[in-house]
């Protein structure tokens, strides 16, 4: 096993801090001005609150770009297993944790969490004092970050300053993240068939749609209108996926058009793009919710449940159209938690609804709280499928036309 070397995390300046600040600790893997190209060690700075779930957060395709400061003292304990990754590798650019556990007797243990991230180049920072420097993006703001040794420190804080690679909010991390076109079977007796378009989907969440009687058709955010409805589903998943929403230009625009057709559900990035079809706006927030212990009340119930969440950015509950109604907001911040359109309220012809939800029903880590959202959708998709049925029934029953009468002017 690779000894451990003194390291240190610089974090940019900004306004609240004129200087950059340096939090220091040992570093776990070899680390140069090469993998900071390739955004290890080095992206945006970002803290997750949660006790549990490590493995889940660390193959989450939401953290591309990002280094990830677990709040939670002691991290590893369990190792890493088999089953709960949410994608095909580590995701996150870095982890920065107080300490890293030493021995993990789990017994779905397959690797430690240590030789699994020097497998994959991935830089874990170890002894940082992470109560003080949670506090510290708590008042700052996210930033960019870079991890390095400390005889290094002097190229790093030059990188820092003048990166010669985009910031985490510019890299393109859609096309990144979107898998190529794939179909899933249902886990159970298939009732319904969905679209979901990828911008960097979590496995939990097929996971749940199959075992709801979904088959899935897993097509890249970009897809096209034509792209979508050649499928026929009968509902439109929109995924979690990393970067600024406002980037997903053509997404956006494809939703638009594609709204009132058929059932959508969004969830994180997917509930952004949806409310930026509906004419909204999505904005930056200082810190962002991450970790699974997060409070949000559903106004329409009054129900408070606990929820895993993970994004920096958010709805401007203030640019929604009044057709749109906001259903869930965080209890914190006040910030828009899910929305939902229905538009067959306002219409004479049958459109099909559209809501989503800015955390992860799924719950991976988390509580599973919120599994109803799920149920909600395929509620959705059945009411969707009767009213289209009713209607093209009734269309059948209209009576012909007269055309042996004269009906000229």
């Amino acid at each position: 096993m690779k000894s451990a070397q003194r390291a240190v995390l610089i974090l940019a300046a900004c306004e609240m801090e004129k200087s950059h600040l340096e939090f220091e600790g040992e570093l776990l893997a070899p680390l140069s001005e090469s993998d900071w190209k390739k955004y290890r060690g080095f992206g945006e700075v970002v803290f997750n609150t949660g006790m549990t779930g490590y493995q889940e957060i660390l193959t989450d395709p939401s953290y591309a770009g990002q280094m990830v400061v677990m709040t939670y003292p002691h991290i590893g304990n369990t190792g890493i297993n088999s089953l709960d990754s949410e994608s095909h590798e580590i995701q996150c650019s870095g982890l920065i944790v107080h300490e890293l556990s030493q021995d993990s007797p789990h017994w779905q243990k397959s690797a430690s969490l240590r030789e699994t991230l020097q497998k994959n180049s991935v830089p874990i920072l170890t002894g940082v004092d992470t109560r003080l420097l949670t506090r510290r993006l708590r008042s700052t703001g996210v930033t960019r970050g870079i991890i390095c040794r400390i005889e290094d420190r002097p190229s790093a804080i030059q990188f820092l300053k003048s990166p010669p690679i985009p910031h985490a909010d510019e890299a393109d991390w859609l096309s990144r993240a979107s898998q190529k076109p794939s179909d899933y079977s249902a886990l159970a007796d298939s009732r319904f068939h969905i679209v979901a378009l990828d911008f960097g989907i979590k496995m939990g969440l097929l996971t749940e749609l199959r075992t709801r009687g979904c088959s899935v058709t897993l097509l890249p955010a970009t897809s096209s209108l034509e792209e979508i409805l050649f499928h026929q589903p009968d509902g439109v998943f929109l995924s979690n996926g990393p970067g600024d929403p406002s980037k997903a230009v053509q997404a956006t625009q494809t939703l638009r058009s594609l709204l009132g057709k058929i059932p959508i559900f969004g969830v994180c990035m997917g509930h952004q793009v949806l409310a930026q079809a509906l004419g909204g706006r999505t904005y930056k927030l200082k810190f962002g919710h991450r970790g699974c212990n997060q409070p949000v009340l559903d106004t329409r119930t009054g129900r408070v449940e606990i929820s895993s969440h993970n994004h920096g950015y958010s709805v401007d509950s203030s640019s929604l159209p009044s057709r749109v109604r906001i259903t869930h907001s965080h209890l914190q911040d006040h910030s828009v938690e899910g929305l939902r359109w229905d538009p067959s309220h306002d219409s004479t012809q049958p459109k099909a609804p559209a809501f989503s939800v800015q955390y992860h029903p799924e719950a991976r880590p988390g509580p599973h709280d919120s599994a109803y959202c799920f149920e909600e959708f395929i509620a959705d998709m059945e009411s969707w499928r009767k009213m289209r049925d009713t209607s093209a029934s009734n269309q059948k029953k209209k009576p012909r036309a007269d055309l042996s009468r004269d009906v000229s002017l």
